[in-house]
């Protein structure tokens, strides 16, 4: 906890205050003694907090003056819940609900056609007119009345036995209390109106029934999505498109397949989201403008965005406003405007999103769509230091959230701006708005309770944990923590489970029980490891930070198994190298936002007698490497240096190497041989080793290791070296075992902004002189040409000369071709006709004048991100754009090297590297040979 937020909850801790409530507040505490779950397990000790009373009291003064626990408990509630927002909300403020911005009258249907008004409304004739009426004080926002109305029309169809009707009416009664927050009765009007509709199979014709009971399912599921239970409304929106199917109504098809989209999103499962949306889209394409196709394009856009498609995102939602404004439907309009402000802040374009925030609440006719809006727009103001805009922002947002009926979305408004208004209070001195962002807390959780949302009540278990730990109370914050386990636990709440799991660890750690510690990690690590394909997917710069969320809990894990004093056993060494292993592949799949490898592995320790197997780990005090030589127990040496510092250092090495005409690097790259190779170079030479294979992770995967230096030589001239992703390899066969064929492409010329590689032209001839296969030049090196190369005949070598670019975000990893880029993405189609288990796979892609992205600490997980995309066996690219003619006589003379019996990928690269090391025109500096770097297998 940061020293200002600890003044924040500790200056209004006034005794005075805290007497003259305390009569008040004990009663409370005594009245409101659980936060109890549904799940037949609670805490005793988290009373809701009143509004009406000062929130704010000493964590300090309490436990003096009353018993401890409960009033710690009564505080921490209040005080914590602001915690919530770290988790489940993401920078843009977006509250799980997910809103699909029609207009109120497409969720209310009718029956029949209206007639005109009869003044006797028990009539038959009448009966219509009462639904119609209904409906228009439903658009109105006359909810109440429009209440009574239903329910005389519900009770006139009842007397008259028309089931069907009575139970369409009561559907419709359903939706309009749930616009009141009146869930119990909403709850009641839907069941009466399924039960009736069960009873009833007979009666009338089946179309109609059929019809009704899709739009009660439509209707059911958005109560269950508002009341929080997602996974239900999942299953009721399914239900609702089978029957759909059976009326054969496409319509209604795409309706709540828009839905089932929207359940997914909240439940993080992005990709499912987006393969429906997509199955989606390509119905709309098909049909003329109208308001769904402007809702499922919006969905789409929405979901391309969290999985990081901005482009493709802005577009879809750019067509998606055109429509709504053709149709001139105000609610789409503001939808579409939010959507874009939302891609607009996620390319950090601050402006430009201010603005599309402004327009959707200018358009808005939708009081929620209005609150999304300025709560992103408030949390954009504070993130961007503009504090007094934010500050005049503030109270009309909390008037409005305040407007609101209970219901799920606004419990998370509130939470939301809670959130905001602790972030504004760090960035001012005293206690910025304390009460009012106690109340604001409070009442989210009562009305979390009211609406028996589990999900709220293990977020705020957790977090009240939290505050337990952050002020050294950790036997209260681990009992805490573990309720909302079992909370989470109960619901299934695999995608909330882990930063619980993880902070059981913690504070376990802390009580010096380290066995069950690891155990908790151990738990977090499988649950993350369960949730590959989704959770992990998401966009880390909207749903959440990988790097902040994710990845601490590895490198704690490895903490807590690798301790910095004593030694450790095998066991755990084992289990530490296997939790590297696992964070190198939450890694790539969230590079790809999806789970990446799936071709047959094996163990790279079996596969060469001569390799050591490096497995370096930055932790938050030391640095730790493990280290695996063939047929001996592993090796574990430790460095103890701050984190800052040894990030520090990497960052200074990467940064000096490229200056050619500099021996800055000298000094840094043996600082860091030391580090990685003096600890065990006696065992190395024992051992025989001829072969250095890297695990690499965090920042020292900038750095080319074949340019660690031990005071007399450069570790390639010594040691072959390469990096692997991961313990396991796609399996291979030495290159040197067979002829080698290959196509071999490149651009010698100026084109598509960038510049000329006069080079690659004689490179690319003499390459092609060394082995059969197809050569590409310039015009002739298109993205069709490739496929079609790749398509006809099997190549085990592809070298391609080209610009591209290598970054931490797959969309801005790509080569380039003649007409185009080819996306990291799209390198697993281009080559999707190759078998990885066949006999005849890609071996080796070369990338040849390809470089990382400038600026970008983790590009060079765009490499490894190709290598295991592709599905080639190894690849071959380099840190950095390197001198054109060093690039094609390093090439060449790798691959003179690679056709010589018995030489491995990794000694070919070795023996070029020297080779121009040794070159005195090349000044022996490392800029013209050590950003190459050979990833995957090293056969």
């Amino acid at each position: 906890m940061t020293r200002k937020r600890q003044q924040f909850f500790h200056r209004s801790s006034a005794l005075q205050k805290l007497r003259a409530c305390l009569h008040t507040i004990k009663s409370r505490v005594e009245a409101n003694n659980s936060l109890r779950g549904r799940g037949g397990n609670c805490c005793n000790k988290s009373p809701v907090l009143d509004p009406n009373v000062s929130p704010f009291l000493g964590l300090k003064t309490i436990p003096r003056l009353l018993n401890r626990r409960k009033w710690i408990s009564w505080l921490g509630l209040a005080l914590t819940t602001a915690f919530i927002c770290t988790v489940i909300s993401p920078v843009l403020a977006k509250v799980p609900i997910v809103e699909n911005g029609e207009k109120q009258a497409e969720n209310f249907f009718l029956f029949a056609s209206s007639q005109s008004l009869s003044p006797n409304l028990t009539s038959a004739d009448s009966i219509p007119d009462l639904v119609q009426q209904g409906k228009t004080l439903y658009d109105a926002g006359r909810f109440t009345e429009a209440i009574n109305i239903l329910k005389q029309a519900a009770e006139s169809y009842k007397v008259q036995g028309d089931t069907l009707k009575q139970a369409a009416v009561l559907s419709n009664l359903s939706l309009t209390y749930q616009e009141l927050g009146l869930w119990d009765e909403a709850n009641k009007a839907i069941s009466e109106s399924l039960n009736l509709l069960e009873a009833a199979p007979g009666i009338d014709s089946p179309p109609q029934r059929l019809r009704i009971l899709a739009q009660t399912q439509d209707i059911q599921g958005k109560l269950q999505l508002n009341m929080g239970q997602t996974e239900a409304a999942l299953a009721t929106w399914k239900s609702a498109n089978a029957t759909y199917s059976q009326l054969g109504d496409e319509s209604g098809n795409i309706k709540s397949l828009i839905n089932q989209a929207q359940a997914m999103e909240v439940l993080g499962l992005y990709r499912r989201a987006l393969t429906v949306l997509n199955q989606v889209k390509q119905s709309l394409d098909t049909q003329p403008d109208s308001i769904a196709k402007v809702v499922g394009l919006r969905s789409l856009g929405d979901v391309l965005q969290l999985v990081g498609n901005l482009p493709q995102s802005r577009q879809t939602l750019e067509q998606s406003l055109q429509i709504a404004r053709q149709l001139k439907s105000q609610p789409d309009i503001s939808a579409a405007l939010f959507s874009l402000a939302n891609v607009a802040r996620q390319e950090k374009k601050v402006e430009e999103a201010l603005s599309f925030y402004q327009q959707a609440v200018t358009e808005s006719t939708s009081p929620r769509t209005t609150i999304r809006a300025q709560l992103n727009q408030l949390s954009l103001l504070i993130e961007n230091e503009n504090i007094q805009q934010a500050k005049v922002l503030l109270p009309e947002i909390e008037t409005k959230i305040d407007s609101l009926p209970p219901s799920n979305s606004a419990i998370y408004f509130r939470i939301n701006l809670a959130e905001s208004m602790m972030k504004l209070g760090d960035r001012e001195s005293g206690d910025f708005r304390v009460n009012q962002i106690a109340k604001l807390l409070s009442r989210a959780i009562e009305e979390a309770k009211k609406l028996g949302d589990k999900r709220a009540e293990a977020f705020g278990l957790g977090s009240l944990g939290e505050l337990y730990e952050n002020n050294h109370q950790l036997k209260e914050a681990q009992e805490l923590t573990q309720q909302a386990l079992i909370q989470a636990q109960s619901i299934k709440g695999s995608d909330i489970l882990y930063p619980w799991q993880r902070q059981l660890g913690r504070l376990l750690k802390k009580q010096g029980n380290i066995e069950g510690a690891i155990a908790a990690y151990g738990d977090a690590v499988t649950t993350l490891q369960s949730l590959r394909s989704d959770l992990v997917a998401i966009n880390p710069d909207v749903q959440f930070s990988f790097r902040q969320s994710v990845e601490p809990i590895y490198r704690e894990f490895v903490e807590l198994l690798l301790p910095a004093e004593g030694k450790t056993t095998p066991d755990k060494l084992e289990k530490a190298r296997q939790v590297i292993e696992s964070l190198q592949l939450a890694e790539l799949d969230n590079f790809f936002r999806t789970d990446c490898l799936n071709a047959k592995s094996v163990q790279i320790d079996n596969i060469d007698k001569e390799a050591a197997i490096i497995y370096p780990i930055i932790l938050s005090n030391r640095l730790e490497v493990i280290v695996s030589l063939s047929g001996q127990p592993l090796h574990r040496y430790t460095t103890v240096l701050p984190q800052d510092q040894i990030e520090k250092t990497l960052i200074q090495l990467r940064q000096s190497l490229p200056q050619r005409t500099s021996t800055r690097y000298l000094p840094l790259a043996q600082q860091v041989y030391s580090w990685l190779i003096k600890p065990i170079e006696t065992e190395l030479v024992k051992s025989n080793v001829k072969t250095l294979v890297f695990v690499l992770n965090g920042a020292l995967r900038n750095i080319p290791v074949s340019a660690l230096h031990n005071g007399d030589q450069f570790l390639i001239e010594n040691y072959a070296v390469a990096l692997t992703p991961g313990l396991e390899l796609l399996e291979s066969q030495p290159l040197g075992e067979r002829k080698l064929t290959g196509l071999i492409a490149g651009l010698s010329e100026a084109h598509q902004n960038f510049a000329a590689l006069p080079n690659v032209e004689m490179e690319i001839k003499d390459i092609n002189s060394l082995m059969s296969g197809k050569l590409l030049l310039n015009k002739d090196f298109t993205k069709a040409t490739i496929k079609e190369a790749i398509g006809s005949v099997p190549f085990p070598v592809v070298h391609l000369a080209t610009h591209g670019q290598f970054s931490s975000k797959a969309e801005n990893t790509f080569i380039l071709t003649w007409d185009d880029r080819i996306n990291v993405n799209e390198l697993n189609n281009l080559f999707q006709k190759t078998d990885l288990r066949g006999s005849n796979p890609i071996e080796l892609l070369v990338l040849s004048a390809c470089e990382t992205a400038k600026g970008d600490d983790r590009a060079t997980l765009g490499i490894a991100g190709v290598a295991v995309r592709a599905g080639v066996r190894s690849t071959l690219a380099s840190l950095w754009l390197v001198d054109d003619a060093s690039t094609a006589n390093l090439m060449v003379q790798f691959y003179q090297e690679l056709t010589k019996e018995n030489v491995t990928k990794a000694e070919a690269l070795r023996r070029a590297q020297v080779a121009i090391l040794k070159d005195p025109k090349y000044l022996q500096h490392p800029y013209f040979w050590a950003p190459f770097v050979l990833v995957g297998n090293w056969l």
